[in-house]
């Protein structure tokens, strides 16, 4: 159970505000409008890209959503040797040929981005990808991105750890 907390030991960080979020959410979508793609399915890389992947969702008015599962980080600064895909797998059937966005919270090392990118290409659809943030060590460009820093971000979603039992 990682949970990535605001990293004490870090000096400099990326904080996203809840606020902040929702003006990321907006200014994104208008990017992917302005730039002539509409997407007929919003595919969420889950855990991180759950919430902003809701958000454009709205925000663009595209009511098929799904979500993959992969799994790298496994803490601060810890990843896998490689991102691993999780079950359960994302309809594939349901997506062949159609425009898809794919979106998480950031292109860090941009390896996770590119996986699904290149499993959904195999079904021969035009996937697309937003982040909120990226960063200059990506393996990959994301079509599109709200900010780039090369801090560690602290998200709103995880800044804090789960929730426990109270007596």
């Amino acid at each position: 159970m990682a949970f990535h907390a605001d990293a004490q030991d870090l000096t400099d960080k990326e904080i996203l505000t809840w606020d902040m979020f929702g003006t990321s959410a907006r200014e994104l979508a208008q990017e992917v409008v302005d730039s002539g793609f509409m997407p007929e399915i919003i595919i969420a890389v889950a855990r991180g890209g759950l919430l902003p992947a809701g958000a454009l969702s709205y925000s663009l008015g595209v009511k098929l959503a799904d979500a993959i599962n992969v799994e790298f980080y496994t803490d601060v600064h810890e990843t896998l040797p490689d991102p691993v895909l999780l079950a359960p797998v994302l309809d594939t059937e349901s997506i062949a040929g159609k425009k898809l966005l794919v979106v998480d919270d950031v292109a860090d090392s941009g390896r996770t981005l590119n996986l699904v990118l290149e499993l959904l290409k195999k079904f021969d659809a035009d996937a697309r990808s937003a982040v909120i943030y990226a960063k200059s060590a990506s393996v990959i460009e994301p079509d599109y991105v709200w900010r780039r820093t090369d801090d560690w971000i602290v998200f709103p979603w995880s800044a804090k750890p789960p929730v426990t039992k109270t007596n």
